[in-house]
């Protein structure tokens, strides 16, 4: 490689250095030879010249640089020139009725529950129920040995007999005594008079007899436990064998009324009177919820509202009842009611995800025949669940962007693509824009 193609300082001066002894020597041999016909034609190359041609694969390597770049910018403009389509989803504007729930945390309590316990000492020699089996009122549930009263019932009736016949021997002498009395005067009429107060004594020892028997049969009564009220028993808490004594903590066992059931539950006190002056009109409807207010359990109807309200939370109480014939409520379970307050007629309602919220207030994207979208300010009366109630901004059967719309501004290209429905769960956090609805 010719050392004027290194760039390098050294390399340079090494260049320069030569050619100052050629020049030198070129100049020698003319003042030697005076021929002008045999001079030697010199090249003298300028010191600007040399220094070009050291910065000469620089510029080379900063000219391919610049075409790259200015190649990728064209391409990227062509890009940006080109408008993208956002693919989104949309949903329709709907007309429907709306119902406006008022959602509170309760407590499902049953209409009775029985703890029944023996009430005379004994052998428990019987048990005709199954854990978890439902029961009528009256059927017969446990049996105790009756025999222990069975025996006082006996001796209580042959008391009674001997009585009895003690008793109509003095009312028999008492009639002779005054007959003698009346007719020739041979007794006195203190006899006649003691007469009469041993048959009422007699008389008193028989109604004494006679309720010894009733009690003897009411102990017999007793030894056969049956069920007080239409329910489901629970487990029981002793076997047969074991003596139960009228003095036993524990129960025999537990009955509770499944069917109806109720659940007390708490609204703040603020929504007390719009749901008074509903329930003066009329039964109000309920519906149960399960813990994660997501699946309905059951449906009813408001009893009442309890008569103060808690100091100590600003809420009040208020009584369903729920049918549950299919027991999918259990006493002392916790559920979420929803109480339907009223239904607003043919309201305009689009997918709670579709509005948005910016400085100007809140608005949605509304899609436009040519798949261009359009910002639409909306004005929000409630939002009930999945779905929100606005009162302008929107007609029914326009579509509107429920996702991608951080992607989007007036008039970008959209490509769009049906949203499932709205999952409208009745008040589950729900927000009223409007604030509690008027009664």
């Amino acid at each position: 490689m010719p050392s004027f193609l290194n760039f390098s300082p050294p390399g340079q001066m090494k260049f320069l250095m030569r050619h100052r002894c050629q020049q030198g020597t070129a100049n020698s041999e003319r003042r030697s030879q005076p021929d002008f016909s045999s001079r030697r034609l010199t090249t003298r190359i300028p010191r600007n010249v040399s220094a070009l041609f050291g910065l000469l694969p620089l510029l080379l390597l900063s000219l391919v640089i610049l075409s790259g770049c200015s190649g990728g910018s064209k391409t990227e403009n062509v890009r940006a020139a080109a408008s993208p389509t956002v693919p989104v989803a949309v949903a329709p504007v709907q007309l429907e009725d709306l119902p406006i729930y008022l959602v509170g945390l309760g407590t499902v309590t049953p209409l009775n529950s029985v703890s029944l316990r023996s009430r005379v000492d004994g052998q428990l020699v019987r048990v005709d129920f199954r854990e978890g089996q439902h029961v009528k009122k009256g059927q017969l549930l446990a049996v105790i040995d009756p025999r222990p009263f069975e025996v006082q019932l006996s001796q209580a009736q042959a008391t009674l007999f001997r009585d009895q016949a003690q008793l109509r021997d003095a009312k028999l002498n008492y009639e002779r005594f005054k007959g003698l009395l009346q007719d020739s005067g041979a007794v006195s009429q203190q006899q006649v008079d003691t007469q009469k107060a041993l048959v009422d004594q007699l008389d008193g020892s028989v109604r004494n007899d006679q309720a010894s028997i009733d009690n003897a049969k009411l102990q017999i009564t007793y030894c056969h436990i049956t069920s007080p009220i239409d329910g489901r028993v629970g487990l029981r808490q002793i076997d047969p064998g074991n003596m139960v004594h009228a003095t036993d903590t524990n129960p025999l066992l537990i009955i509770t009324q499944l069917q109806p059931i109720t659940t007390i539950f708490t609204l703040p006190q603020d929504q007390l009177p719009s749901v008074a002056h509903r329930l003066r009109s009329g039964s109000l409807p309920v519906e149960a919820f399960s813990k994660d207010d997501r699946t309905k359990i059951a449906v009813g109807r408001l009893l009442t509202i309890d008569n103060q309200i808690d100091t100590t939370t600003g809420t009040g109480r208020l009584k369903a009842e729920f049918s549950n014939e299919d027991d999918a409520l259990w006493p002392n379970q916790f559920v979420n009611i929803h109480l339907q307050l009223e239904v607003r007629k043919d309201s305009i309602l689009v997918p709670a995800a579709a509005v948005q919220r910016g400085p100007q207030g809140t608005f949605v994207f509304v899609v436009k025949p040519d798949k261009t979208v359009e910002v639409r300010p909306v004005t929000i009366a409630l939002t009930q669940g999945g779905v929100t109630a606005v009162t302008s901004g929107v007609s029914p059967n326009e579509t509107v962007v429920t996702e991608g719309q951080d992607k989007l501004q007036a008039g970008s290209k959209i490509e769009p693509r049906m949203a499932g429905a709205p999952t409208r769960q009745p008040g589950s956090n729900s927000s009223q824009a409007a604030g509690t609805p008027s009664s």
